[in-house]
């Protein structure tokens, strides 16, 4: 009995000490940046305007406006959590081959953007890049669209603005949700300091919705999106699941193609 209860302690121990490390890094565990010179030009092969946003706690935000001759409207665009704008030019490119102008945004400590990260700031952040927006735009000329990581702040956005679309490239539920998923040992609800409720955000947006999804992700499960997908309560939705495409690379495939038509046609 006596040696049961001394591993038992053990094994407290250790899973106490695994959940405090796990609070203390959380952020290096959600979050992937790749920085960027701040003299660093970008390559995008058509015209663009790079430009910089001051917050009011003194970060510095970096992103870059691809431009059009007559566009239809301009896409807002939140990246996932890894890499910066600069490894953005085939996004940029799929949206000038449909007409549109677009805002490629790297958040807090991405590429050449600078300040502390939060979710609140993220949000903050987001706002001020679509208020960037419909100072050059009608709101119903521009799209919010975010991919894995920024479909969080992408809807969000959407739930509190009246954008003309909103769309979720492998989207997920909540992050405590995916935290749960990956790390199903911690008691993830309690240790987590960025939440982002998708679930919760998504129940407010007005406008039209379009999720395009891989059947086979490994990163956040297909499951996610169909579950966020059954609580959106705007009739004006589309799910776009895409057979064996995983996490990335959904745009090599036909059925992506053909709803990012759709939705931008």
């Amino acid at each position: 009995m006596r040696k049961l209860i001394k591993w038992a302690a053990v094994f407290i121990l250790i899973y106490l000490s695994i959940s405090v490390l796990a609070y203390i890094y959380q952020e290096r565990l959600i979050f992937f940046p790749s920085t960027m010179p701040m003299n660093h030009s970008y390559d995008f092969c058509q015209p663009y305007e790079e430009f910089f946003i001051n917050t009011d706690d003194g970060a510095k935000l970096n992103a870059v406006h691809i431009k059009q001759d007559n566009p239809k409207g301009i896409i807002l665009y939140f990246h996932g959590n890894s890499g910066n704008i600069s490894h953005l030019i085939h996004v940029a490119n799929m949206f000038s081959r449909n007409g549109y102008e677009s805002i490629l945004v790297d958040y807090r400590t991405y590429g050449k953007s600078t300040g502390k990260l939060s979710e609140e700031a993220l949000y903050t952040d987001a706002q001020q890049f679509y208020e960037y927006a419909v100072n050059r735009y009608n709101e119903n000329q521009v799209i919010v669209y975010g991919r894995s990581f920024g479909t969080g702040i992408a809807t969000w956005l959407a739930s509190k603005n009246k954008p003309k679309k909103l769309m979720l490239e492998s989207p997920f539920y909540s992050a405590v949700d995916l935290g749960k998923h990956r790390f199903p040992f911690l008691a993830v609800d309690w240790l987590s300091k960025f939440r982002f409720p998708t679930n919760e955000y998504i129940k407010n947006v007005a406008c039209e919705i379009y999720l395009f999804h891989g059947k086979e992700d490994g990163v956040i499960p297909f499951e996610s999106a169909e579950r966020l997908y059954e609580v959106i309560p705007n009739k004006n939705k589309h799910f776009i699941s895409i057979e064996n495409a995983g996490h990335n690379y959904l745009q090599d495939y036909k059925a992506f193609k053909n709803g990012i038509q759709e939705a931008l046609n």
